[in-house]
Formats: C-alpha cells, structure tokens, sequence
C-alpha cells in the first residue's frame, strides 16, 4: 500500500496556517450566512423569512431553539422518510439511527451529502492534528480501524437509507478510499455484536493496522477478544498493533479509562487523541494537551450557540454565540447544519476552555443530572470522582452506572449506588472500601449540594459500591439489545425501573466480584 502520509503533512501545513488565521467571530458568522443561503427556499427557511442579511442576533429572534422530537411533529413525522425541501433543499438521502441515551427513544438524524462531506473535512482535521504533533508518523502507510455498528444500511424508501453513522461514511467512501480501511464490506455489515468482534478480531491481527478509534468500553472489549488471539496484546497493543500510530476515542468521559488505555498504549508510537462526534456532526477534535479541551471545527457547515443551562427551559432563553460566550459557565449546546437542524439542542452540556482558538469540554447530558434528594450531581463531577476513586486503588475501569437508592427503612439512610466494573478487580472489600470513602470524598469536593445533604445523622449515606466481575455491562447491553456500535451504558440512571432490571441482573447472574463480600456503605 502506497504511503499516503507525505501528502497528509503537506495538506496539514497549508490547513494548519488556516487555522491559525482563521477568525472565530468571522468564520462562524460565515458559516450560518451560507447555511442561511442554501435553505432559504426550503419550507423551513420561507416559514422563518431566511435572509443572508441577518446578523446573529436577528437569526436568533426569527429562529426559536428546537429538539429533535419539536423537528419531528413540526417538519418530519407527516412527510418520513422522503424529507424533500423541508428542513433543507432537496431530498435527504440518509438517516443516522441513534437510540436516545437518556430515553432509549430511536431517533432518525437526516444526514445529506454535505453534512458527509462535513464529516470527512473534520475527519482530516484529525490527522492534520495528529501529524502536526507526531512528525515522524505514518498514519497512512496502513489502515485505518474505526470500531463502529454493522454498516448494513435499511432502505426506507428508493434512494432513502438508514443505518449506523459507520454505515452511512462506508457507504458514501468512494472505492479508493474504502481500500485503506479496515474491515471489508462483508465484514463490516455483520449486525450481531459478537460474531462481529470474534470475526474482526483475528483478521485485524494482519490488517497492519495505523489508526484504531471507537467508544472506550466497546475498544476495551475487543482488546480483550484480540487478546485472545495475541497474548500480551491486553497490556501492550505494540504485540497485536507494531504500527499503530493513533488511537481515536470519544462518545464519553474519558477520565474513567485513561489509565487503562495509557497502559494499553505504553512503549508504542502510537497517541491517544479525543474526537467530539455526534449524528447531528462532527463538532470538535483535540489539537493540543488531553487536558486542554477539544477545538470546535467553526468552517465545515455548522453553527454553534451556547445556552446555559438555567435558562433552556424558558420561553425566550439567552442565546450565545462564539463572539460572546464566556469561558468557565456551563452551556446547552444548540447547532444549526449542513443537514437541516435550525437552532438544534443537541444534549449535550458543553463548557468553552479557551475562547481563541475556541475549545470546549464536554461536561455531559442536558437531561442527565442525579438529583434524587437535590443533590444535583451532574455527569462529569460522577466521572471525575470515579476516576480520582480507580486511581486511588490503583485500577482501571470498564465501566460504570450510578442510581439512588431511597430508603424506606427508618434508621437507614438513603444513598446512591455505583454499580463499577474495574480491571483488575479489586483485591478485596477493603480496597472497594476505599474507593467508596475517596469517591465520596471526591464528590463532597465537587459539589456543595452533595456535600450539603451528606452531613448530620439524617442525611445521605456513604454511596454503596458495587464491583462487578469484568464483561457485566457488555452482558447487560446485550441481553437490552444494545450491544456495541454507537450504544453506551447509562452513566445516570434515574429511572427506577431501569436501575432495578441492572441490579437484579447483578444479583441474579451473580456478577459481583468474588472478592468483594457485599455491598459497601
């Protein structure tokens, strides 16, 4: 295979100098002028009075914020699935599946060939990065392994498909491209989860394999399978992987596994870089330090405004934009795309690091807060605490869930429960003891609230930590239908329900660590 990488570095060094020109404020406002030029013919853009004459504020008072399910019954549902010149001009040819996080509701994203072609200019954006900070890298003398769902896509109509975002890129890659990635067709169209790792696994080992990506847990666990297939490949990925030069993640917090891909990755060439991709759009991509945030792509046909939290649910919110949004304050992200989303709540909550060049940390879900008992704990102060707790005994994690338990015992206080898988696992109760006590303590820190409602004899217990053995949560997703790909394990679970099905699956399966000699706190 011809090395591509001399050209990638001399495409980075003229995009490199783009972006170090480039204009936050000006870049932005160019990019909603064109989205507003393209769908002014379209019904939304006629309803709303589109002008490429309106300055950002204008466009927020003609355009009101919107959720995926306000585009449904508005737009979509009556006209599903051939959207023609509704959202955005001509007929949409695809639709990223995505089950809900916070709902389980499946939800249809229209995804045109520019929001592809968006996708692939933030894709490069990545390797530019990625050969800017590693000069002597041959990310492209290879193939490149993106772990995704199976990329077989349903026809909903002619000319109208819906499939997994891996589907969608496979399926619109010209020939030459498809050449450098890795699986085929074949194999990346199987649909079950597993018969797809134990087909992949094997066949990766000779795939000379340059750059790998996926969620974390769902990496972990085909690790784990390769391992199988090349011993030692589970402490270092040098065994399995000589080449390797980049290994991709996102979809989650990365604090709780940072650990373990560090040893994963110990002694190679290879680096971890962090991408911000979404079925609405590739948003952002780590162009510096892991702890400097993620760099928003401002050119590639999205709008992001900012909305912070507290005002998301009024009737007229304060909407800001890249010219004025503060660093520090955490926001409601809405986008409007090269896809037809207008003003568009992601879900996500997103904080600005750096205002120039602008990058943001995902701090998590709009709809994913524990606040059983007004604590008020959001996803990433659970994230950090876990991690600072992993660390402490010195151990990774795979995975983990937290949910309140309310007790209706008098004498016995209500508490929260941490239901972790950790690799190793702990060496006993004592050391699940200890990450309680520093995950608490982590918390109390964290959060006022939290540290509020533990004090006095009435109030929270310490929160009960469940280790469980490795492959509990894969099991899990699996027996739920949701077993790899773009699914991930609900870090709040705030239904009741829910939290009871995983518990009794726990108990019933009985995948509580063998060491560990009940439940702590």
């Amino acid at each position: 295979m011809i090395d591509a990488t001399p050209l990638l570095r001399r495409y980075a060094a003229w995009r490199l100098r783009r972006l170090r020109a480039q204009k936050p404020e000006t870049a932005q406002a160019a990019a909603l002028k064109s989205l507003l030029r393209q769908a002014s013919k379209t019904r939304f853009g006629r309803a709303h009075g589109f002008s490429t004459r309106w300055s950002v504020p204008e466009f927020q008072r003609h355009v009101p914020l919107r959720t995926y399910e306000d585009f449904w019954k508005e737009y979509w549902k009556s006209e599903f699935p051939r959207l023609d010149n509704l959202t955005w001009p001509g007929v949409i040819p695809y639709f990223a599946v995505t089950s809900g996080t916070t709902t389980g509701t499946t939800k249809y994203i229209p995804c045109t060939r520019a929001m592809i072609r968006s996708n692939e200019k933030a894709a490069t954006d990545l390797l530019v990065h990625h050969v800017h900070n590693r000069p002597q890298s041959r990310v492209l003398a290879g193939r490149s392994f993106m772990l995704g769902g199976s990329a077989h896509l349903e026809e909903l109509a002619p000319g109208i498909a819906a499939g997994d975002l891996s589907g969608l890129a496979m399926a619109s890659m010209p020939w030459y491209a498809r050449l450098r990635y890795f699986p085929d067709l074949e194999n990346a169209a199987i649909a079950d989860w597993d018969e797809k790792i134990d087909a992949l696994a094997p066949l990766s080992l000779g795939a000379d394999l340059r750059l790998i990506g996926g969620i974390p847990s769902w990496l972990i666990g085909f690790f784990e399978r390769v391992a199988a297939e090349a011993p030692g490949a589970d402490l270092n990925l040098g065994v399995a992987y000589p080449n390797l030069n980049l290994l991709v993640h996102g979809g989650v917090n990365f604090a709780p596994y940072r650990r373990r891909f560090e040893n994963l990755i110990a002694g190679t060439d290879a680096e971890l870089r962090e991408v911000y991709p979404a079925s609405e759009g590739f948003f952002a991509i780590a162009d510096s330090a892991p702890d400097r945030g993620l760099r928003l792509i401002l050119d590639h046909g999205l709008f992001y405004e900012f909305v912070p939290l507290e005002d998301v649910a009024n009737p007229n919110p304060v909407r800001h934009w890249i010219a004025n949004a503060e660093t520090g304050v955490e926001y409601a992200l809405a986008v409007s795309t090269c896809a037809g989303l207008w003003a568009y709540l992601v879900g996500d909550t997103v904080k600005l690091v750096s205002r120039d060049p602008p990058r943001v940390e995902v701090t998590g879900r709009t709809a994913y807060m524990l606040s059983a008992f007004g604590e008020h704990l959001i996803d990433s102060e659970l994230e950090a605490a876990v991690a600072a707790a992993a660390s402490a005994i010195e151990t990774g994690v795979t995975d983990f869930a937290a949910g309140a338990h309310v007790s209706e015992e008098p004498g016995v206080p209500s508490h929260h429960v941490f239901i972790v898988e950790m690799s190793p696992v702990p060496a006993g109760a004592c050391e699940v003891s200890h990450f309680a006590e520093i995950l608490d303590k982590s918390l109390k820190r964290a959060n006022d609230d939290y540290r509020g409602h533990r004090a006095g004899r009435t109030g929270l217990g310490l929160p009960q930590v469940l280790a469980v053995t490795p492959g509990t949560f894969a099991d899990w997703m699996r027996v739920r239908g949701q077993i790899g790909g773009q699914h991930k394990v609900p870090r709040i679970i705030n239904d009741q329900v829910l939290l009871a099905n995983l518990l009794s699956f726990v108990h019933e399966n009985r995948l509580l660590a063998d060491s560990v000699c009940g439940p702590v706190g």
